[in-house]
């Protein structure tokens, strides 16, 4: 059992950091190209939400790490909560 529960840690999974979000029409999508300005409803400064699953895991801010762009986590959920975002049963909440 414990081989399985290693295996199942060294997997990777996608961490997602979402900026913003907006809905757009098709005809507008369509029609952008390089040079377009997006303007989300969300302020410059407000945390990112960090997901794995299409689920919340987490906030952070945007931080310069050298030449890239990093995030420093400023909340992160239980991990139970992380786990079920991970598709799995945490085993009951307690």
């Amino acid at each position: 059992m414990t081989t399985d529960i290693d295996t199942i840690l060294k997997l990777h999974v996608p961490l997602l950091v979402m900026v913003g979000r907006r809905q757009m029409a098709v005809d507008d999508v369509l029609s952008l190209g390089p040079g377009a300005i997006l303007e989300l409803e969300r302020p410059a400064d407000s945390d990112l939400t960090l997901m794995v699953n299409n689920k919340t895991v987490g906030t952070g801010q945007a931080v310069k790490v050298g030449e890239n762009f990093g995030v420093k986590i400023t909340e992160i959920d239980k991990a139970q909560d992380r786990i079920t975002a991970l598709g799995g049963d945490a085993g009951g909440a307690s």
